[in-house]
């Protein structure tokens, strides 16, 4: 039976991660709303979709790790009392996530010429090269939109999270419909036109928070937008430091998935569309995990300003404690409904019978995949990020891909062999960074780093 503390930590950050979860898994979402408008308008659809998304993910990794940095501080600004830090830290990191979202734009200019050099299959090729030209205009938004967010996760709110998720769902739903199939006056762009909605989303989604921020009486005393402030290095630097191996540890993970699409897609348009099925649906189960892991990051944060490492331990506890349960039940559902779900997606049966069998292998790594990124958000709360990278680069990279490559092409195993390969690499992965956040978080604390 759990301690008081630990019981009463638990159910801090289970209230803590509940938007967030709500929030990312309605993200997840947005996804399945594509790959379903997607699956029903052609199996090449979906396969230029899946090729499209991979392309997208590759750049946005690194912001998606990097600004992670900020909910980080401000959650240590905040549990110190040092409010008065926070507005302007703010404002730096939103021209850091403007830098950022001009570089995803000008790499999703370039990736359509990448696309037939790279070996995807030529019926794939077009349909994705309008994918990313259409998305591509969303992601400076999409940049903004996750400071605001880490901002606000930072000082323990997270409602915006789950409302604007859900919000920007209600938008994509229709308008992808529309754009895809050229219905209710629209033009008829398929892969293209889903792109085109999923721009148009980020940009309401983050104006929206932006309004939101300016308004709110929660923020008004942090001065969030009280001056205007250029871009100052020795504020951005610092960011920086901590951020960006943050976001090369997520770019080393979520590269894995991606480097695996892009090389299922050289195999054709039914394993591509099957493995965009059976990724989708291990995002929305991911989505769970990692609002837990963000918020035991905040709550690990707080502690650490507080100077209490006892918290600490109750923080890293709690949230192991919550995400061994979720993932169990990830795992059962996928395990036992499989074939159900791939059905939801396609009518056609050899993508949909190819995808039940990749959605068994995901049921086996929900639990390696939530232990790791839960140890990776416990150790971004402890400001500890280097050798996080560095194990996951050994563990996804070293490991995974190598394995998944050599069974899926090299032995002829194709999606599943490449499958095998990502949670080989994935329980690696967990047990590296379980083993760092022992050490880290008992020093900490003041135990022996045994």
């Amino acid at each position: 039976m759990p301690a008081p503390g630990l019981a009463q930590e638990v159910r801090t950050t289970g209230r803590l991660a509940l938007p967030l979860v709500i929030g990312h898994v309605s993200a997840g979402l947005v996804g399945f709303v594509d790959n379903i408008i997607a699956g029903h308008h052609g199996t090449a659809t979906l396969a230029a979709v899946t090729t499209g998304t991979a392309l997208m993910w590759l750049p946005l990794m690194v912001p998606i790790g990097t600004l992670v940095a900020l909910a980080a501080s401000v959650s240590h600004h905040d549990g110190a009392g040092e409010h008065a830090r926070i507005g302007p830290l703010f404002r730096q990191a939103l021209w850091l996530a403007a830098a950022l979202g001009v570089a995803m734009f000008a790499f999703l200019s370039a990736a359509p010429y990448a696309l037939a050099p790279m070996g995807i299959a030529p019926e794939i090729v077009p349909g994705a090269r309008d994918f990313l030209l259409g998305i591509r205009w969303g992601l400076p938004a999409m940049a903004m939109f996750l400071c605001m967010r880490n901002l606000s996760e930072g000082m323990h709110w997270t409602l915006p999270t789950m409302v604007l998720g859900f919000g920007g769902l209600l938008l994509l739903a229709p308008l992808g419909y529309g754009l895809a199939f050229g219905r209710w006056g629209l033009p008829a762009l398929g892969a293209g036109g889903l792109g085109i909605a999923s721009a148009v989303t980020m940009w309401v989604q983050m104006l929206l928070f932006l309004a939101y921020l300016a308004r709110a009486r929660k923020f008004a005393a942090l001065g969030l937008f009280a001056r205007f402030e250029p871009p100052r290095w020795s504020q951005i630097a610092p960011l920086l430091r901590t951020g960006l191996p943050i976001g090369v540890t997520v770019l080393l993970e979520g590269g894995l998935f991606i480097a695996t699409a892009l090389l299922i897609a050289r195999l054709g348009a039914v394993p591509a569309a099957a493995h965009q099925i059976a990724i989708n649906l291990s995002a929305i189960c991911f989505m769970v995990p990692m609002g837990l892991a963000e918020a035991t990051t905040v709550r690990v944060g707080h502690a650490l300003g507080r100077r209490d490492g006892a918290g600490v331990l109750r923080a890293v506890r709690a949230g192991y404690a919550i995400v061994l349960c979720t993932q169990g039940l990830g795992a059962l559902v996928l395990a036992l409904f499989h074939n159900q779900i791939a059905a939801i997606y396609t009518n056609d049966m050899a993508v949909a019978g190819l995808a039940g069998s990749l959605l068994v292998l995901a049921a086996i790594f929900q639990f390696p995949d939530g232990i790791q990124v839960m140890s990776a958000g416990a150790l971004r709360g402890l400001g500890d990020t280097r050798v996080p990278m560095l194990l996951a680069a050994v563990s996804y990279w070293g490991i995974g891909m190598p394995l998944g490559a050599g069974l899926g092409l090299g032995l002829g195993y194709g999606p599943r062999g490449m499958w095998v390969g990502l949670t080989i690499g994935l329980t690696v992965a967990s047990i590296l960074m379980g083993l760092r956040l022992r050490y880290s978080s008992r020093r900490l604390a003041g135990l022996p780093a045994r």
